[in-house]
């Protein structure tokens, strides 16, 4: 003796289950769009912290390269001149 479901019954389980369903990708997509907010504030706050400290390590930069008063080495930079030297070439280049 088998009890079969009543159709009262059947259209209650099925009405919760589409409503679990239903349910299930509101709340996924909610869950969702909170993490990319949050990944792209993330994102954000990363790229400004590395353009901070870019910006901080210019400033170092440019204020030891104010500091250093080197002379301009004397450095022929003519090619075709036989006293030519690449290295100090490139010396006096990187100074000016």
């Amino acid at each position: 003796m088998s009890m079969s479901p009543t159709p009262l019954v059947n259209v209650v389980r099925y009405s919760a289950l589409i409503a679990g369903i239903g349910y299930g990708i509101l709340h996924r997509r909610s869950l969702q769009k909170d993490w990319d907010a949050k990944a792209l504030q993330n994102e954000q706050k990363q790229k400004d912290e590395l353009i901070k400290k870019a910006k901080e390590e210019y400033a170092k930069l440019k204020a030891a390269a104010q500091q250093k008063v080197a002379p301009v080495v004397d450095a022929v930079t003519n090619p075709d001149d036989p006293n030519f030297d690449l290295e100090k070439a490139f010396e006096r280049w990187e100074k000016e």
